[in-house]
């Protein structure tokens, strides 16, 4: 019998380090998505490298989660003839 998928919470606490994951979370005004490696995960927090930076989310306000494949290898820049 199929298990059914785990909550978002669950999933970040169960997920391995180094999972590329995105997760949905709650702001001020609405909501936005970190696109990242799970670096950490503890009871309270996640803590997510972004190419930007680290992003620290607080599992009290995350509404969704998932891994996800690893990027698009990069494509050579065009060359003008």
């Amino acid at each position: 019998m199929n298990q059914p998928p785990l909550r978002p919470r669950e999933f970040l606490a169960s997920a391995a380090e180094g999972t590329r994951v995105v997760v949905r979370y709650r702001i001020e005004g609405g909501l936005t998505d970190a696109l990242g490696v799970l670096i950490e995960c503890n009871a309270t927090a996640c803590t997510v490298q972004t190419r930007k930076a680290d992003v620290v989310i607080p599992l009290s306000g995350v509404v969704a989660a998932k891994a996800v494949p690893p990027p698009p290898e990069r494509r050579a820049p065009r060359v003008q003839a």
